[in-house]
């Protein structure tokens, strides 16, 4: 008879241990969005849409009117493809939706209730950390941190904090309500039950999550970013024009962009920064070496399509 109980003993507490690990899992319900620019605007709309009560938080009434507004053209157009059959349920989805969601101005008032931070504002190190130390004066205990940085370290972001453990980097994609991809990432700090509530809270807002240490660019802009850099450097030493690189790639591996287009849509002094934040880490890296065409186009503040030049010239 003992011989036949201990396996079950066994199941027994290895399901009472699993149910205890996930008991302890942070099921986040209250989200905190730092910035109300495009990507924060996006990421408050798949959060509140996914029944989360969220706050959108910028520095003026001003910027969180537009960023309102925006979340409400998103909303319909999601919905005429989401309830193309069904009107009514789509305008009950977007009223639902905005219930969801308020604005503040005030990131420390509102953070006291918060179960998550997303910080999504401009992409400067010493800003970031600034905020983050602020805002870890005022938090509960329990509230997970996060930046959706491309290019920063979430490790030193991390470090301006007393909750390094609870501190992580959720990578959304832009347009945020249109692309599937959340980078999940995990410092040499962040704790198992962090990271397993960022997965979660990720699948809850319908996205895939992938995971990825604290290493530059995470995974699609380590691989993006000196893939563009090399199709400059081609340009640059006269070996094909930018115009025949952007047809191969597009023709040759099924890109929906060449790497020219894709620089002048990204913002040619975002990918001036990103690998200038790369080469000051690893010098030594020839992935990350400057190029003098981009500082040169850069410095004549020919930035791409918002700019109406970049690499080409947009009316």
């Amino acid at each position: 008879m003992a011989f036949a109980t201990r396996p079950f003993v066994r199941a027994a507490s290895s399901a009472t241990a699993a149910a205890t690990a996930a008991a302890k899992k942070l099921i986040v319900k209250h989200v905190t969005v730092i910035g109300g620019g495009l990507m924060g605007a996006g990421i408050a709309q798949v959060a509140a849409a996914s029944g989360h009560t969220v706050v959108l938080v910028d520095q003026s009434d001003e910027i969180l009117k537009k960023s309102t507004k925006g979340i409400e053209e998103s909303l319909k157009r999601v919905t005429k493809k989401k309830f193309a059959d069904k009107p009514e349920a789509g305008a009950e989805f977007i009223e639902k939706t905005l219930k969801n969601l308020t604005t503040s101005t005030d990131a420390v008032a509102v953070v006291h209730s918060t179960d998550l931070v997303i910080e999504a504002i401009v992409e400067n190190q010493e800003i970031k950390s600034e905020l983050f130390k602020r805002l870890d004066k005022f938090a509960p205990e329990h509230t997970i941190f996060t930046s959706n940085t491309s290019s920063l370290q979430i490790t030193q972001l991390a470090n301006s904090t007393t909750r390094q453990d609870r501190f992580g980097g959720l990578h959304f994609f832009n347009p945020v309500p249109m692309m599937k991809l959340v980078e999940v990432v995990k410092t040499p700090m962040t704790s198992q039950k962090t990271y397993e509530s960022l997965m979660d809270f990720s699948k809850a807002v319908g996205k895939s999550p992938v995971s990825c240490k604290d290493t530059p660019g995470f995974i699609v802009n380590r691989l993006l970013v000196p893939y563009m850099m090399e199709a400059v450097r081609l340009f640059e030493r006269g070996d094909a024009s930018k115009e025949d690189i952007d047809v191969a790639m597009k023709l040759g591996a099924g890109y929906p962009m060449g790497p020219f287009e894709l620089l002048d849509y990204v913002g040619l002094d975002t990918s001036k920064y990103i690998i200038d934040g790369w080469h000051a880490i690893e010098p030594n890296n020839p992935l990350f070496l400057p190029s003098p065409l981009l500082d040169k186009l850069v410095e004549e503040k020919k930035l791409g399509r918002k700019t109406g030049e970049g690499f080409y010239k947009y009316n």
